[in-house]
């Protein structure tokens, strides 16, 4: 279900066209790869650790959403120039950036990695390979939803006028507030 990542990628798309939306995938994918990595080469070590750090970690990654949602509140509803945006190499680094702390913010990411893709492992075969095929097929089919996601609001972007612009941001910033606000209540288990 759309969450934190999908709202960041469809407010990029609406404003700076699906480029900056599929830098925010790439981000993502490259914080799923990561992910997907530590479950199949060290869940149980990064587990015990992140147990003991957990909090900190979700603290952070619930201050970076609602950090988002707020500059989302804060734009002014103005889409990107498309050749300015281009001319800032930096910009669609931090769209990837952005992706990728996105995707870390919220570390229950890898513990549903952790508790979903084990029950497909057959224990005759080679555990981390079976891990990394999954989490792979995982993230095409990510990739591929998200993309559409990227494709239609950057399409849809340049239709919009200012003042919608200006709502869909509010919309989305609010989301990222409450996502934030919810992950730092939220209680360990």
């Amino acid at each position: 279900m759309p969450g934190p990542t999908v709202t960041v990628i469809i407010a990029n798309s609406l404003r700076s066209g699906s480029k900056a939306g599929f830098m925010n995938i790439a981000g993502t994918q490259f914080g799923l790869a990561i992910m997907i990595g530590v479950l199949a080469f060290g869940l149980q070590a990064v587990v015990s650790i992140m147990g003991e750090i957990f909090d900190y970690v979700k603290l952070f990654g619930a201050a970076y959403l609602i950090y988002l949602g707020i500059m989302m509140w804060r734009s002014n509803g103005a889409l990107a120039n498309p050749n300015e945006m281009r001319t800032k190499k930096h910009s669609m680094n931090g769209y990837f950036w952005q992706g990728f702390f996105v995707i870390w913010s919220n570390p229950k990411a890898l513990f549903f990695f952790g508790a979903f893709i084990p029950q497909f492992i057959v224990a005759e075969g080679n555990a981390s390979v079976q891990t990394i095929i999954l989490g792979g097929i995982f993230m095409i089919i990510g990739a591929v939803g998200d993309g559409i996601y990227a494709l239609a609001a950057g399409r849809t972007g340049s239709w919009l006028t200012q003042s919608n612009i200006r709502l869909i941001e509010r919309i989305s910033g609010t989301a990222l507030i409450g996502a934030g606000i919810w992950l730092a209540l939220t209680k360990r288990a």
